[in-house]
């Protein structure tokens, strides 16, 4: 048994986001030494890995959570966990997507800037409906 604070360092998880996992459900609470301290098992410190590895991933906790209950099914369905992937995939590729575009636009209005004038047109392209004119 490990207290929360040896939990930490072997998950990678810090001690506040434990007790938060723990308070959302993402995890079990973890027994308790008689004096009130949490104590975690090898086995929860595992599930910690897992969530933490999951969360490397940029998966939301309603998604870690399903990925959790089907860890202890006999008969995991990897085409659930697939069709998962594939629409977090998808979620991926819309911010990729937008973070071009964003890229794209501030590239296009910083090159407009010229050093050393004073009308800068990259602020005025930001300030088009007039805010901030004198």
């Amino acid at each position: 048994m490990f207290a929360i604070g040896d939990a930490s360092k072997q998950s990678g998880v810090n001690i506040e986001t434990i007790r938060y996992y723990e308070r959302e459900g993402v995890i079990p609470k973890p027994g308790r030494s008689a004096a009130g301290r949490r104590l975690y098992t090898a086995n929860e410190i595992a599930k910690l890995r897992f969530v933490k590895r999951c969360r490397n991933l940029g998966f939301r906790i309603p998604i870690i959570q399903t990925f959790l209950s089907l860890t202890t099914q006999d008969k995991r369905s990897c085409g659930e966990v697939k069709a998962l992937a594939n629409d977090h995939l998808a979620e991926i590729d819309a911010k990729i997507d937008n973070l071009t575009r964003l890229r794209d636009a501030l590239l296009s209005l910083s090159k407009n800037c010229d050093d050393g004038t004073a009308a800068c047109p990259m602020l005025e392209a930001l300030m088009k409906d007039g805010f901030g004119a004198g």
